[in-house]
């Protein structure tokens, strides 16, 4: 199956579906920080990701319960892999590299991630 790439809003809303579990359109609101969207925007962010096949609901009277069909794991790694193809040439190792020249890792933590990749072997 083929993920979509996201919009900005449309992670944001992913993302408190992923905290949430499950959750009707008032409860992902109450996510947003002040001023929060109007609620047709996110009722039409919820309907575009349902179109997109990464939500789905469950009806309750009038009310659509919402859940998220794509764990954020499964969308973090296609997310990851995208970015490096298309900005580091494919090389995990460029990404890194610029990571490390632009100061966003330092060398300590570098090393850290190493020895504990290493340990779980």
């Amino acid at each position: 199956m083929q993920i979509s790439q996201l919009t900005k809003a449309e992670e944001q809303v992913m993302q408190y579906l992923w905290e949430l579990k499950k959750a009707f359109l008032k409860d992902v609101l109450e996510q947003f920080p002040d001023p929060k969207p109007h609620t047709n925007t996110v009722s039409t962010i919820l309907k575009v990701l349902k179109d997109k096949d990464f939500v789905d609901y469950e009806v309750f009277g009038r009310q659509h319960e919402y859940f998220p069909l794509i764990s954020k794991e499964k969308y973090t790694g296609k997310s990851m892999k995208s970015l490096v193809t298309n900005y580091f040439e494919g090389s995990y190792t460029n990404a890194v590299s610029f990571l490390v020249e632009k100061n966003e890792i330092s060398v300590a933590d570098l090393e850290m991630l190493l020895n504990e990749l290493k340990n779980k072997d």
